[in-house]
């Protein structure tokens, strides 16, 4: 599969690698914000059809009884489309899409089918449309990264290069469904990548960028949602707002266990899983008869509870038939994202607390419109695990900074309490009960069935602890190491010595005899056993941002005999080449 026209322009200018990653990084960012308004507007399509009415008519109440109690078989019918559409032509679009992102970054060298951004256009649009109890953006998080998925395979790219098209379309997803290109780039580095590297920033940024500016144009620049001039009234209000972040942390733990069950559920029912979908579809209908609030993402009735009008019973009782519209609609097959409900459950849960609060303290609070739009963020961390991705989209997506400070108090506390409570996010459960682990866009699985003396080199250079300056250099000089083990007079380690450790004294030749390796070693070196997993080493490398690390027979707090050294290089080649016997078997 070529491109003419890019394949002659771009041998015509003979561009660097870095160059053309950005080139393609702009194309996928025009791409995904194209895909991102084309999806929006099926969305719209599928809902017309399905409903003959507008997304605010069907959120706010559904006209007659007659039609009211036919209600039930639109999601069915819905779900009887998408059940073939995810179960024989592409498996990935099942759910919400975004673990198979993550699982493709980090097993499958950022191999996404083309075909799954098709099957998920419609699927997604299809079920949105019937009402199906879902968001927008993770379909379009999967769509932009199957578009990065393809570039870069058409173009031959790395596998890493790869990786980061697939991230340039994630974060181009969000940029273009939540006008949020902020969010967007630190949702795909923080979630899809796990990578900060400037070079993974720079096309990821210019994708997002790209993308916003694509739907801008064409839906039209402005917020999400509108809302009103809120701002923390007091300094009182802090401690409420982390109660809050704790509220929402445990609400967001519960979206994600109960949503898990009935994934559980559904997958060991003993029914063909085209219908599945469909069964899903029934049961949301039978929940909308009570509360037409939960079809759909839910937007009317978000931006009903950001302006103060909803009744503090009603959004009691919207918390968890939100919670479960979601889980029938997503637990059974359907396809959708789960930010949306997430901000919904997020902005009813803040809404009541503020209701409470306000009531309590009318002169220290603000309305609850602000613990509705506070709420979103704490849901949306405490489901995800990611506070900067839950922070910078809900500012974004309002446009209004003075409400920052207590966005920044929930989300975090929101986070923490989440991830106390239950250590999976929304996200990685789904991969983790495949047995896939992934963090930091690594699968450790990989590394954690392998020890460390599999790979370990057992040849490496040595330094006494009494030797000078001179000789330190002329051992660098005459070695192609970078890095050199310290040792004392009974051959325990003491540190690790590098170039960079010296570098500020070279120049000053007086000291060649007075300074020795004693006076210059990190004595504060982490270590490793031999029969340490590969895991641990992986981790151990992360924190310190380590390039080898000695290996010894003890870790005991004396120090211990060397008896070989890790690279990281050589635990980065091991990995890849495990991973890539996984697949093949």
């Amino acid at each position: 599969m070529k491109i003419p026209f890019l394949y002659s322009s771009l041998r015509r200018l003979q561009p660097s690698q870095s160059q053309v990653l950005i080139i393609l990084a702009v194309f996928v960012g025009a791409a995904t914000g194209l895909g991102a308004v084309g999806f929006v507007e099926l969305v719209r399509y599928a809902n017309s059809l399905f409903f003959g009415l507008t997304d605010q008519i069907l959120t706010e109440g559904l006209g007659s009884i007659g039609f009211k109690w036919w209600l039930p078989l639109i999601p069915m019918v819905g779900g009887l489309l998408v059940g073939p559409i995810v179960y024989r032509f592409a498996s990935e679009a099942k759910g919400h899409g975004v673990p198979e992102v993550m699982n493709a970054v980090a097993r499958l060298g950022g191999i996404i089918r083309p075909r799954v951004a098709v099957a998920k256009t419609i699927a997604s649009a299809i079920c949105i449309g019937s009402g199906g109890s879902a968001g927008r953006e993770g379909p379009i998080v999967q769509i932009g990264s199957a578009i990065g998925s393809t570039i870069g395979q058409v173009f031959r790219m790395s596998g890493g290069r790869v990786k980061i098209l697939v991230g340039c379309g994630a974060a181009a997803g969000i940029a273009s469904v939540f006008n949020a290109p902020i969010a967007g780039v630190i949702f795909s580095l923080e979630i899809i990548l796990g990578d900060f590297a400037i070079k993974t920033f720079s096309p990821v940024i210019l994708s997002s960028v790209v993308a916003s500016v694509v739907s801008r144009s064409l839906l039209g620049d402005h917020p999400a949602f509108p809302v009103p001039d809120y701002s923390l009234v007091s300094a009182w209000e802090i401690p409420l707002y982390v109660v809050l972040g704790g509220l929402t942390g445990a609400f967001g733990m519960s979206f994600t266990r109960v949503l898990t069950w009935f994934e559980d559920f559904f997958d060991d029912l003993k029914v063909s899983p085209y219908f599945k979908p469909a069964m899903g579809g029934l049961l949301l209908g039978g929940l909308a008869i009570f509360y037409p609030q939960v079809l759909a993402d839910g937007y009317e009735t978000i931006k009903l509870t950001l302006d103060g009008e909803l009744g503090l019973m009603l959004m009691v009782i919207l918390i968890f038939a939100k919670l479960l519209a979601t889980s029938l609609t997503l637990g059974s097959g359907n396809s959708g994202g789960i930010f949306a409900p997430a901000l919904f459950m997020g902005a009813v849960v803040g809404g009541a607390f503020g209701v409470l609060v306000h009531q309590a303290f009318p002169t220290a609070t603000a309305s609850s419109g602000a613990y509705a739009l506070v709420g979103m963020a704490g849901m949306l961390a405490a489901t995800t695990h990611a506070p900067i991705t839950a922070l910078l989209i809900i500012f974004e997506m309002t446009s209004d900074y003075r409400i920052i400070l207590p966005l920044m108090v929930t989300v975090v506390f929101a986070a923490l309490v989440a991830g106390k409570l239950f250590p999976h996010s929304i996200y990685n459960i789904k991969l983790i009960r495949r047995g896939i682990d992934i963090r930091h866009g690594k699968d450790v699985n990989v590394l954690r069935s392998h020890e460390v003396h599999e790979i370990m080199d057992r040849e490496f250079e040595t330094i006494r602890l009494s030797t000078n300056l001179h000789d330190i250099l002329g051992k660098i000089e005459h070695s192609n190491e970078s890095y050199f083990v310290v040792m004392d007079n009974d051959d325990r380690i003491r540190g690790v010595l590098s170039f960079q450790d010296i570098r500020a004294i070279l120049t000053q030749h007086s000291l060649d005899y007075l300074v020795i390796a004693g006076d210059l070693v990190n004595e504060n070196t982490d270590v490793l056993a031999a029969n340490d997993n590969l895991e641990l080493a992986f981790k151990t490398f992360g924190l310190q941002d380590l390039r080898m690390i000695p290996v010894v027979e003890d870790k005991s707090e004396g120090g211990g005999k060397v008896i070989g050294v890790l690279r990281r290089d050589t635990l980065v080649d091991y990995y890849n080449r495990r991973l890539i016997d996984t697949l093949r078997n």
